[in-house]
């Protein structure tokens, strides 16, 4: 029997927003629709300064859902991510859980500042709630970009300082895009920021509409079944949120600004107890939060959440761009662009999936995707690219600084998209997968598998290799290992 797309829905909110306890991690069913245990997290302080780091115990937390994700992939398969959370028995050290993820404090320790003082950022994971005490080892690569241990504390989910219930939220999901129980899908969760009460409609239109046009991007749209896409918004005084450049400072829910780390498109927020606090309250495996402000600005974090400015005429862009960086660990692919964060002048092989160091062309990591014949490195009308950049990013700041409307910045951007679309359409090379060089914000020492993609410039599909990526993750959180 076909159920209707109402019953569907009811049935899949019923699923997710159902609590009850299950066995431990390690004798979990491999069915993702068996009883799902509860979601505990684990907020954590990470300080230091460019030269040191250290870890401290924050707070243990049973949130109010159940775990969200499939009990037969709680180990992680795609070697993704500056860190890596292991969850192990603490009697025997049987790997229970892993993920890869990314840190804002691994980005600001790049920054000038970082040189010169120690800050201290909050910072989380979470897994499915086992049986038994565990061991939550926090994990960092090395400079051989192999993983090793920089934190290990003993957690015991049963305790009697365990936080296990909190103030209900002042706001309820609202289903976006469902379509099954969590485990068997990847649950993605909108949220606003810088909404006011009055606003709550537009953000409901706008987060279905950014989920609409993710879905029409490959290979999102020939995976759409596989999401279930959620929306939640805590109402704020003021709309907007706080851009500091402009004089603007405006308190919000999530805490979510623009100039992080001295970038005046850089969107992200610094209060991970705020984020989580909030999130909990819907099911969810991703995050991207919506800020109600017209000005263009983004970002992305591997593992923790990725933001856009909902209302810039680049939204859809935005969106899907920053998404790539939070869902699938995928590099900008740009060079050209100021970013808050130094060069070492090293070249270690990144651990992205779509930049490479290039160490030797026959062991290319996306040599499976190039056709047999195509020259490594790739060339590509670099030249011409760059000079054409400068003059534009001198555009771009002389438009920020003198604060002209918003309008004159996306005409310059369009004007940008059309000069490399058409330069890029009479190379040799423009279709090829290859090695292009010029990536990870660096002129040259590193390569981007395509000369044109979403995580490059402002155009509007991935190339082959972010494609197979995005499909790694998709994989990991909704179907079972093969």
């Amino acid at each position: 029997m076909i159920r209707s797309t109402r019953a569907r829905i009811a049935l899949s909110i019923a699923v997710a927003l159902s609590g009850a306890a299950a066995p431990a991690l390690a004798a979990a069913p491999s069915s993702p629709s068996a009883t799902q245990p509860a979601t505990v997290r684990v907020d954590y302080l990470h300080t230091g300064n460019a030269l040191s780091e250290q870890y401290a115990m924050d707070r243990v937390v049973i949130e109010p859902l159940p775990w969200p994700g499939r009990l037969d992939r709680n180990l992680d398969d795609t070697d993704r991510g500056v860190n890596r959370v292991e969850v192990v028995d603490a009697k025997t050290g049987e790997l229970l859980y892993s993920r890869g993820f990314s840190t804002i404090f691994g980005e600001w320790r790049t920054t000038d500042e970082a040189q010169k003082a120690s800050r201290g950022f909050q910072e989380s994971v979470r897994f499915p709630k086992p049986d038994r005490p565990v061991r939550v080892r926090i994990l960092k690569r090395d400079e051989r970009n192999a993983f090793s241990i920089v934190w290990s504390v003993e957690v015991d989910t049963d305790a009697q300082d365990v936080v296990r219930k909190q103030e209900p939220l002042p706001a309820k999901p609202i289903p976006i895009r469902v379509g099954g129980p969590s485990p068997d899908k990847v649950d993605l969760l909108i949220l606003g920021d810088g909404y006011t009460q009055a606003e709550m409609a537009k953000f409901e239109r706008t987060a279905r509409r950014l989920a609409d046009y993710l879905f029409s991007v490959s290979p999102f749209k020939e995976r759409a079944r596989d999401f279930n896409v959620w929306g939640l918004a805590v109402p704020t005084r003021q709309s907007g949120v706080s851009r500091p450049s402009t004089g603007v400072h405006n308190p919000s829910a999530l805490g979510t600004r623009y100039d992080i780390f001295g970038s005046e498109r850089y969107v992200l927020t610094l209060d991970n107890r705020a984020l989580r606090d909030i999130a909990q309250h819907a099911p969810y495996e991703f995050i991207e939060i919506l800020v109600n402000n017209d000005t263009y600005g983004g970002g992305g974090i591997y593992g923790q959440f990725s933001t856009a400015a909902a209302n810039s005429d680049w939204s859809n862009y935005l969106f899907v761009h920053e998404f790539g960086h939070h869902f699938a660990g995928l590099a900008d692919e740009y060079y050209t662009s100021p970013v808050a964060y130094q060069s070492t002048g090293e070249r270690v092989e990144p651990w992205e999936p779509n930049a490479t160091a290039l160490r030797d062309p026959a062991k290319l990591k996306w040599r499976h995707l190039a056709k047999e014949g195509t020259p490594l490195p790739t060339p590509w009308p670099k030249a011409a690219y760059e000079e054409h950049a400068r003059e534009y990013q001198k555009t771009r700041a002389a438009l920020r600084k003198a604060n002209r409307p918003e309008s004159e910045m996306s005409a310059l951007f369009r004007e940008d998209l059309a000069y490399t679309n058409k330069l890029f359409s009479t190379a040799p090379h423009r279709d090829a997968v290859g090695a292009f060089e010029g990536a990870n914000y660096e002129a040259t020492g590193y390569y981007r598998p395509a000369q044109q993609c979403l995580m490059f410039d402002r155009s509007e599909k991935f190339c082959a290799v972010c494609v197979e990526a995005v499909g790694q993750t998709i994989d990991l959180y909704s179907r079972p290992r093969n």
